[in-house]
């Protein structure tokens, strides 16, 4: 079966990695977690691309055959670099974001989270722009998520008061949906539906991402590949807390084999 290299700065690309798991379950895969850099969403351009580069490297001669960026801040800015450099697929998660957020928006105001790094790229604003101009990008980027959600906190009174100084302005703006641009989001999403209430759609890029890796991906075959795949992870930083908290925010799911490994 198909093996998938996956990356983030931290735990954020589990919620792509939880989506290969459903849409996918045969597929093995190797995650690698830059949490002794997290967050990316500060870091400047050159270093992004950098880091991206090394991991997809690494990722490939692991025996990654398709990898995916599942990182806003570096999707951004390093994925079409990535693409032209290697000879295997790599996936982002911009674009299928942009185009569930235009399938899902019906007055055409899009609200946008993401880290400070991808919100400075433009890269939503110029996707939408180039899809359906008639829409309008709300953008609002959210530094202190990152660091709750790798911390494992998801769901306190202090990240439920930061997220609702954050998604103000779009609610003021009437967004009626909001792409989560950070993969670590989606994690806080009872949070956000019970600020935002049930007339703005969530959207999670995860999703149709890993549709667009099931366009790429052999389709399985009845030989034994209904069999559940094997998944290994790397850190750059503590495994035990990587699988501590990859665990509680993945229930259902076991986070384990997690080897320290930096690269770059």
């Amino acid at each position: 079966m198909v093996v998938v290299g996956l990356f983030d700065s931290g735990v954020g690309g589990l919620t792509v990695a939880r989506q290969v798991f459903q849409q996918l379950p045969a597929a093995h895969i190797i995650y690698y977690g830059d949490t002794a850099r997290v967050p990316y969403g500060g870091k400047p351009v050159e270093e992004l691309v950098y880091l991206a580069d090394v991991i997809t490297g690494f990722l490939i001669e692991q025996g990654a055959e398709v990898v995916i960026d599942a990182c806003n801040s570096t999707s951004a800015v390093a994925l079409e670099y990535l693409q032209t450099k290697y000879d295997v697929h790599v996936i982002g998660v911009i674009e299928p974001g942009v185009q569930a957020a235009l399938n899902a928006t019906k007055n055409g105001k899009i609200g946008l989270i993401a880290t400070e790094a991808t919100v400075k790229s433009g890269v939503h604003r110029r996707k939408l722009m180039e899809f359906a101009p008639k829409t309008t990008l709300f953008a609002q980027a959210c530094p202190l998520f990152v660091p709750l959600i790798e911390a494992g906190e998801i769901d306190s009174p202090r990240v439920k008061a930061i997220a609702e100084e954050y998604l103000q302005p779009l609610q003021e703006a009437g967004i009626d949906t909001l792409i989560l641009g950070c993969t670590h989001y989606p994690f806080l999403a009872p949070v956000l539906a019970e600020i935002l209430g049930g007339e703005v759609q969530l959207v999670d890029p995860a999703v149709e991402t890993v549709h667009r890796l099931l366009d790429v991906v052999p389709t399985p075959s009845g030989d034994g590949s209904n069999a559940e795949g094997k998944h290994l992870y790397y850190v750059s930083g503590d495994p035990g807390q990587f699988a501590k908290v990859g665990s509680m925010l993945l229930p259902g799911y076991t986070i384990d084999k997690v080897e320290k490994l930096v690269v770059g």
